[in-house]
Order: structure tokens, then sequence, then C-alpha cells
């Protein structure tokens, strides 16, 4: 017996491994666990109560085991307190850190990374939601959708909060608020002492004003900047020191003196104390700091809410509602509703509501959102339409095909998700540097102070104290961090808008480097929809000979095969039944109809078998090649009797993007299993530099081993299916997608529309991609290169310049929202 069950708490293929492998430790248990969906399929031979797994889990990790889909007596859930079931509340999710400290991990609920102390981002989903709709006027009026009250007639608004980053946001700017409204007087009063003859001590002296600002200090501190100390104090804790280490040291350290020199002044040395005969305190700096770095925060979170703005445009593809037909009746029903098969309406304007065919009707429809075509595209009955585009001016009836995850823009979206959170090679530099970043720093604030006490001017306590502090607080660890994940995500929703689907950014780092691309003939250069032309008969017995081919080409699922059958069917020829079918693989078919062996194949094919070709019809089948055109022989009994002529046209936009690919110095070679003639006639009219026909599978993979072998860094084109062997070997494997058939597992990139223009597209986001990653590392290595030293004081002997810790928060503050911000001029790039 086989049951499915749903798995909580798996956060990473290491999680999934460590499920399955406890579950397969159980006796009488065979157990395969997915991480994506996390669901276990458990093969038993005698019954296994849902208690003695959860038991068996319970001593591998807080993981929790349900029946699938579980109904009455069945379902056993085993839900512990510790133990939150991130699939039941749709105000919950998967959140994961925006430098990816743990790879892909990911955790139920928000809160802080706990290696660098960012706040968690939540991953963008199309899911069912349970958000709900009420008049603000009218509370009793409740829609699952927006909309106005039927009352009154006002917007609805949601019943919940709605865009988690929005939220993270508005909870940031109410905690600016705050701290600006504390830290501004405190700043004035600072200032104000500073003039020669102070004012306000005409109010009160000097140390009751010290009291005044370590009350207004208190708000800054203890709230809207603690979460800093608590990201910092658990740094220490976990030795995952990060940027909050810094800040929340030096702040600390300047908070922690002041208290000490308010309330013990007696402790200090003159140096460090003022005319008036109070120590000098730092309550302005550590709330300047404090308020800056927040400002800081507040404009990342502002700045990242548009890194993932592909993914938002994506998700807005989504329609909410459907029509669906039964009975012959039409009504309105939830997305969430549509099952495999069902008949649905899609009305003028309306959004296709997921993936399927047109059953009744015609239309055009607007697909720009997916392939980034910008023409309209016909549609007639047959036709395969895709969730998410957009109807035009007639309706027409589909079936449902694709539901839920499963349809293409639920596809898109999942892997726009794990590509923006896959680390591009280059990133270990920038990894390598951070993890001896924050402790350097620490050293050098250390030193900083131990030179400026003891070689500095007086008071040179005073100097040390307030250099180290800055040195704490201007060097940026998270500048280094986003770099390269800020631009990964940016650039790879760049391509899924452009129809460009990227796995993950190794290959958006590689395809920059490629400089050979390896094209397969068939539905990569060419339609990919074969047609027959002709059935040559050497004995004038055509009908004769399109029966037995077809015949045998009805049990073959190649392009080729379809194109014969379907010629037959339009001929109206009757097939015949075939017995020991074969299909040889990159050569052709064989079988026996009649008792007589029939052959249809190339001429490795012909040769395998040995077969008789007389020179007249070879010449006819060569003249036949050179104009460009696929020939199959067909042999009866190892004689060449005929063969068939079948034609695929060159796509429009093929030579034009050869020539694209060849200006950005890539050099295209065909690869075909076709013959000579015709792929010469193919590379010819293309312009291509070099060709190799008569290809099996094998030899692709061989010939790109080669090109490897010289130092080339190749990438392969092809239908993700027949060059399985040649994708998996070259440096890039792009897919040729068409619609709902894209592979997106077969390929490293695929292009949903399916055109060589989209190599070239592809390229080019991958060259403006790496670029923006490098100026975004520059910018951040001569930031911390020039900063740190600037803060430690090396330009004091020589210019007199001390950089002033409020300063240090400043330049800080803006460094990450920086290369954020640079990160974001990847939508403008032009492809």
């Amino acid at each position: 017996m086989t049951h499915k069950y749903d798995i909580a708490g798996m956060h990473c293929d290491g999680c999934r491994t460590k499920v399955e492998n406890t579950l397969n430790s159980i006796e009488g248990v065979k157990a395969e666990v997915t991480l994506q969906p996390p669901v276990a399929t458990i093969t038993m031979k005698d019954h296994v109560a849902t208690e003695k797994l959860q038991k068996a889990l319970d001593g591998a990790g807080k993981y929790t085991i349900t029946m699938a889909n579980a109904g009455g007596n069945e379902h056993h859930s085993h839900a512990t307190p510790h133990t939150p079931n991130i699939h039941r509340n749709s105000s919950e999710g998967k959140y994961y850190c925006p430098m990816h400290c743990e790879g892909d991990k990911h955790y139920d609920k928000p809160g802080q990374c706990p290696v660098c102390g960012m706040d968690l981002v939540k991953e963008a989903t199309i899911q069912a939601s349970s958000q709900s709709f009420t008049c603000p006027m009218h509370p009793e009026i409740v829609q699952d959708a927006p909309g106005s009250c039927p009352i009154c007639g006002m917007d609805l608004v949601p019943t919940q909060p709605g865009d988690e980053e929005q939220k993270t946001y508005n909870d940031l700017l109410s905690k600016m608020k705050v701290a600006v409204l504390f830290t501004a007087p405190i700043f004035a009063i600072a200032m104000i002492e500073m003039m020669h003859n102070n004012p306000l001590l005409a109010i009160m002296d000097a140390s009751k004003w010290n009291w005044v600002q370590l009350l207004l200090s208190l708000p800054v501190v203890f709230y809207a900047c603690w979460t800093f100390f608590v990201r910092a104090w658990k740094s220490i804790v976990t030795m995952n020191l990060n940027m909050f280490t810094l800040i929340g040291i030096g702040t600390g350290v300047a908070f922690l003196f002041s208290l000490v020199g308010l309330f013990l002044p007696s402790l200090f040395p003159s140096e460090f104390k003022t005319e008036h005969g109070t120590v000098m305190l730092y309550f302005e700096a550590t709330t300047v700091i404090l308020t800056l770095v927040l400002l800081g925060q507040l404009l990342e979170a502002r700045a990242h809410t548009q890194t993932s703005g592909a993914i938002k445009e994506l998700l807005k593809l989504a329609p909410t509602q459907a029509t669906i037909i039964e009975d012959g009746e039409e009504k309105v029903i939830s997305i969430h509703d549509i099952q495999t098969g069902n008949m649905l309406r899609v009305k003028p304007g309306e959004k296709i509501p997921v993936d399927g065919k047109i059953t009744e009707g015609e239309t055009h429809i607007d697909e720009a959102m997916i392939t980034g075509e910008p023409i309209p595209i016909d549609k007639k009955a047959g036709d395969a339409v895709i969730a998410g585009t957009i109807n035009g001016n007639k309706t027409f009836v589909m079936v449902a095909e694709k539901v839920g995850a499963d349809t293409l823009l639920s596809q898109i979206v999942q892997m726009v998700n794990n590509a923006s959170r896959s680390k591009a090679p280059i990133q270990k530099l920038a990894d390598g540097i951070a993890k001896y970043f924050v402790p350097t720093v620490i050293a050098i604030s250390v030193i900083t102070f131990i030179i400026w006490a003891k070689f500095g001017p007086q008071p040179a306590l005073v100097y040390g104290f307030i250099n180290a502090i800055a040195v704490l607080i201007i060097a940026c660890p998270c500048a280094l961090g986003l770099a390269t994940p800020m631009s990964v995500m940016v650039g790879v929703g760049k391509g899924a808008q452009e129809g460009i689907l990227i796995k993950n950014a190794e290959a958006l780092e590689k395809m920059d480097k490629v400089d050979v691309l390896i094209v397969d003939k068939t539905g990569t250069l060419t339609e990919g929809k074969p047609s027959v032309e002709q059935v040559y008969s050497s004995h004038n017995n055509e009908n004769g000979l399109l029966q037995a081919i077809a015949s045998l080409n009805r049990y073959s699922t190649h392009p080729l095969a379809s194109a014969v059958v379907n010629y037959a069917k339009s001929k109206n020829v009757s097939l015949l039944e075939a017995t020991d079918f074969e299909s040889v693989t990159g050569m052709g078919v064989t079988g026996t109809l009649d008792g007589k062996k029939v052959a249809l194949g190339n001429i490795k094919l012909m040769r395998q078998l040995d077969v008789r070709i007389e020179d007249e019809l070879e010449s006819k089948i060569i003249a036949e090649q050179k104009l460009g055109k696929t020939v199959s022989y067909i042999a009866v009994d190892t004689v060449a009797v005929g063969f068939v002529s079948i034609t695929d046209a060159i796509k429009q936009t093929s030579a034009d993007a050869i020539r694209e690919l060849q200006q950005l110095k890539v050099e295209v070679i065909m690869l075909t299993g076709d013959n000579d003639n015709t792929a010469r006639a193919v590379a010819q009219k293309l312009n291509l530099s070099s060709y190799k026909a008569n290809c099996l599978p094998e030899d692709k993979m061989l010939e790109i081993k080669n090109l490897q072998s010289q130092g080339k860094m190749v990438a392969m084109a092809g239908d993700g299916i027949n060059d399985a062997p040649a994708l998996a070997q070259a440096d890039v494997g792009i897919a040729m997608g068409t619609g709902t058939d894209v592979a997106i597992e077969s390929a490293k990139i695929t292009l949903v529309k399916g055109d060589l223009k989209g190599i070239a597209k592809a390229k080019e986001l991958s060259h403006g991609t790496m670029k923006n990653i490098k100026q975004n590392l520059f910018f951040a290595f001569f930031y911390n290169v020039l900063g740190v030293p600037v803060a430690a004081g090396v330009l004091y002997p020589f210019f007199g310049i001390l950089l002033s810790p409020m300063i240090a928060a400043l330049a800080m503050s803006f460094s990450s929202v920086s290369v954020i911000v640079n990160s974001l001029r990847l939508r403008t790039l032009k492809l």
C-alpha cells in the first residue's frame, strides 16, 4: 500500500534527506521525499500508524507529518507548539535572507537572519489566499475580492494587512519618526553647547542638561533602535559577526560610557571633562548614529521592495476569478477552484485563468507578459493558451489542462524566486572577505584607540575613543553582502519579463563568457513544424509507399513521423498494422508490413541495413537536399524504392538573431542529424561559420566536449528532450520552449518563445548583470578600503582631517542603499 503525507518543517535539501532517511529506517517502510512540494510518498507492507512515523521524525528534528488530503478519521495532526505549520495560514509563508547567508534555507516566520541579522524577506508565490475585503462604513459587507460596497459604493478595504514588505517599511517608518522626534533636541543641545556663550546655561547648568539628554535618548535606544542591539547580541552569541555587531559595539560603548560619565564622573581623568567639570558625554553621537542607521534601513526597505518588482508584476498577471461552464450554465468561481478538465469561458479583455487549449471560438491573445513578444498571437480551436495572458476582443471556450502550481506562470514565478536566491560564482570573493571582515574591523578599532591614546595630541584618550567608534560605525559588510544578490534578483526578474527564464545565478554569470553557441536545426533554426512536400516512388506507387511509411510512423513520436502520418490522413490513406516495429535513434524506423521488411530513414540507416540504392534515385534525393529539404529514404526488403521529402521553414528571426550573436563575438555552429546537403543549404542561407551534419545525440555531446577542451565556453540551444546529453554537457544549456510545453527543468536557461533572438537578449542581459555586479563589488570594496583608514585618522597628520562618528554613520547608512539603487538600474537595460 502507498500513501502520501504532507511534511512541515523542511527548509532545505538537507532537511529533505534527513526526513527521507529517518522514514526509511522504519521497518517495512520505503519512502521518497520531495521538497517542492513537501510531500513523502510512503510504500509499506503493513499499515504503519501516522503516530509511529511522527515519533521517528521527532528524533530527527522539528518535522511534522500528516496524511495528505486527509479526511475523517485518517487525519492525524502532530503539530507541536515549537513547530509552526507554515502551510495552513495564508498570512504566513516562506521567508529567506536577502543575502542568502544559509543558501536556500527558508524560515516559517518573519524575523532576522541568524547569520547577518538582516530582516528576512517573504517569498512571492501564487497561492490560494484567505484575504477578504470589507466596507469601512458597513463592516457586515465581506467579499473575497476587491470592489465597491453595494450599500454606500465606497471602495472595499482588506481585512488583513497585505504586502509584507510594505508592512516592514511602515514599521520602520513609525520607529523613524520616534527616533527623529527625540534625537533632534539632543543634537540641538549638543550643538548649542559648543557655542562660546551657551544660552542654555542661563536656564540650568550643564550637568542638568546632561540628564535631559539621557531622558531623551531612552526612547531612541530602547524602542526605536533596540532591535540593533538585539541583533548585535545574537551575532556575538552565535559568532556570526555582521554589520549589527559593529553598530551595537560602537553605539553601545558610547552610550555606556555616557551613563558611567553621568553617574560616576569622578572615575574619569580630567582630559575627559569639559571646562564646566562634567564628563564629555556622547548621547548625541549615540542617538544620531542609531537614527542614521535606522534611516539607512528604512531607505533599504523601500529600495528592496523595488528589486522584486518583476516578480510582483508577474504575480499581478494571475487572475482571481474564472467563468466555468457546467451543465450548460456559466458561473463565476475562484481561480483556485478550477480543476483539470473544466470547461471555461474567457470573455473579451479577460486574463486567461489557467493553461489549456481552445475548444470553441477563435481570438487573438496578448502574450507579451510571458514571451516578451509585443504582437498579439492569433489563436483558434486546438491552440494552447497560457495563464495570465490577455484575451482580445472575442470570446472563446477552453479546457483547463494545467492548474495551480502546474501552470507556466506559476513555474516562472517559482523559477525566478529560486534563481534570485542562488549564488553566482563571483560572490565567493565577497563571501571569503566577509568571513574575516568584522573581526578585522574590530581589531583595527582597538589598534586605533591604542595608537591615538599613546601618540595622539591631547586629549589623546578622547581622540582615540572617538576614532575607534568611527571605525566601527563606518565599516559596512552589508554592502559587500548585497552586491551580488541584488543584481541577480533584478537581472533574473528583468529576464522573466522578456521571456528569458534563468535557472540560477551561475548560468547568468557563465552566459556572459559564452563564445560558442551550438544550435540544432529542427525547432531551433527552423519552425519545428515539418510538413511533407512529396512522396516519390521509383515504381509510380506513391500511395502505396505513403501507406507503408505512415503505418510505420504512427508508432513513432518523432516530429517528422507526425508530419508523415498527418499527410497520409489528409490524403485519406488507410493505415495498416505493422509488426516488429523498431525506432533506431538518430537514423529512422523499421518494421514489417504484409510480410515485407520496410525501412524509413537516413543514409546511415540504409547503410546499416545494407540497402541497395540506384544512382538515379540517389541523384533525385541529392537535388532535394540541396534545396534545404529533409529527405528520408524508403526501402522495401533491402532495396530503396523511393523517398519522402519534408520541408521545415527557417524562422524569420533566425538570420537576424545569428547576426546579432556574431556581433556579440559568439560563434554559432549548427549540429544536426540531417544530411550534409540539407545542412549546407541551411548554413548558407543563415551565413553560419560552421556546421556538422549526420550527428547523433552522442556526436553533439562529443563535439561540445572537444570545444570545451580548447578552452571555449559553450552554450547549447535545443528542444530540451532529444538534445538532453548535449544540453547537460554544455556550460549553459538553453531550452527552446514554446508556450505551455516549455521544458523548464531541462536546461539552465529557457526561452519561453523559442526564438534565437532570445539567446542574444540573454547574452546582453548576462553582460549587463555581470557589469552591474562588478560595479557593486568595486563600490563596496572601495568604500570600505577608503572609509576605514579615514575613520581611523590616517589623514589627520597630513591634513588635520578627522571623521565624526555621526558622519561615518551617515556614510555607512547610504552604502547599502547605493548598492541596491545601482542594482535597480538593470530594470532599464535595453535588450
